[in-house]
């Protein structure tokens, strides 16, 4: 079996302390837990009693704990760093295959984090592993529109992330009391993303996705500089005055050279009892973000999808149990899941790839 939160073989990572078998088939296994608090304590034993009495002639299982020594945690570390004592962002190192997926807007309330956590949990249903980082450090709101009840767990100098829909996510949330307010400037910011990216244990990720604060300020340029291959996914509202400041939040990424993946439109029409639509905010925004992007960059920005006003998004995000898990045949849900299809099977570029190519010889 698997340890649930950091995904290898119990087996592999020096779990396993000792296992007795009774001339009766009763078996006695002895698990070590990384740290003594540990989440999943509950569902380890659970699962390690599951997987033993599968095997045959095994009457009865009891499971033992006991907690690694100091030691024991350092050879985990370097089991799952490779060796490497510092800190890396796994995401920046050159033949890194995941792709990382910045989630922006020009202002607040476009429904940017809405539509992260969706993504995010339809990714993880078609299979691949996901994590989500709630870089919106002063508006966090990950935690609970995914229903991330758990806190992270500190192993030496890794932070193993609680999940939630299948999804591994952080956020400052999970580090402050009750709903308290984080008061940093840009330096803590920056710090506080590093860590996000290289301290915490992400594992094998197809997918990461970043929660961005509304605007092109702190936190965007950090992104860039922590993770250039990032690309980014611009969120906005049909509406025209929205359309324009969006514009700026994806045409930073021509300064910071990062490629825009596409434009997604939130908002953009209710549908009445009648059948017909009525365009509470407008219409045009998304194309009209996607066409002014291209020109920009000079090569096609799509507009990858336009969400309709859902009342149940909302009721979702509050109860943690995204729309795409709830409601998957709602014309919202569909969207989403379509733009979270469009945006995993696309094909990545080779920059920051080491190619095996030699020179010609002369």
């Amino acid at each position: 079996m698997q340890d649930p939160e950091i995904r290898r073989p119990i087996t592999e990572i020096g779990m396993v302390k000792s296992v007795a078998i009774s001339e009766n088939g009763a078996v006695a296994v002895g698990v070590y837990l990384t740290v003594a608090s540990c989440p999943m304590k509950d569902r380890i034993v659970e699962d390690v009693t599951g997987a033993v009495s599968l095997v045959e002639g095994v009457t009865s299982v009891t499971v033992d704990l006991d907690v690694m020594s100091d030691e024991q945690r350092t050879t985990l570390r370097k089991t799952l760093r490779g060796g490497s004592e510092e800190p890396r962002i796994p995401f920046a190192e050159p033949g890194s295959m995941t792709r990382v997926y910045c989630v922006a807007s020009g202002k607040g309330g476009v429904g940017k984090s809405s539509v992260t956590v969706n993504l995010a949990a339809a990714m993880a249903a078609r299979g691949l592993s996901v994590g989500v980082v709630d870089a919106d450090i002063y508006g966090h709101s990950i935690p609970r529109m995914l229903g991330a009840e758990g806190r992270p767990t500190q192993v030496e100098k890794m932070i193993m992330p609680p999940q939630a829909c299948g999804v591994k996510v952080i956020s400052i949330g999970m580090f402050t009391p009750g709903n308290a307010p984080v008061v940093w400037r840009g330096p803590m910011l920056h710090r506080a993303l590093q860590q996000f990216l290289a301290d915490v244990f992400w594992g094998d990720l197809d997918i990461l996705l970043l929660d961005l604060p509304p605007g092109t300020g702190d936190v965007a340029i950090s992104v860039a500089q922590l993770i250039p291959g990032a690309e980014i996914l611009v969120v906005t509202t049909p509406q025209q005055a929205a359309a324009e400041v969006a514009e700026r939040a994806g045409a930073i990424a021509a300064q910071t050279k990062q490629r825009v993946v596409g434009v997604v439109e939130n908002m953009s029409w209710l549908e009445l009892p009648t059948g017909e639509r009525m365009e509470v905010f407008g219409s045009g925004g998304g194309q009209l973000v996607a066409d002014s992007l291209t020109r920009t960059f000079g090569a096609e920005v799509p507009l990858l999808g336009q969400i309709p006003l859902d009342p149940r998004l909302r009721e979702c995000g509050d109860a943690g149990k995204p729309l795409v898990l709830e409601y998957p045949d709602s014309p919202a849900a569909k969207v989403l899941s379509d733009v979270a299809k469009k945006i995993s099977v696309k094909a990545r570029g080779l920059a920051g790839k080491l190619l095996s190519v030699s020179p010609a010889g002369r």
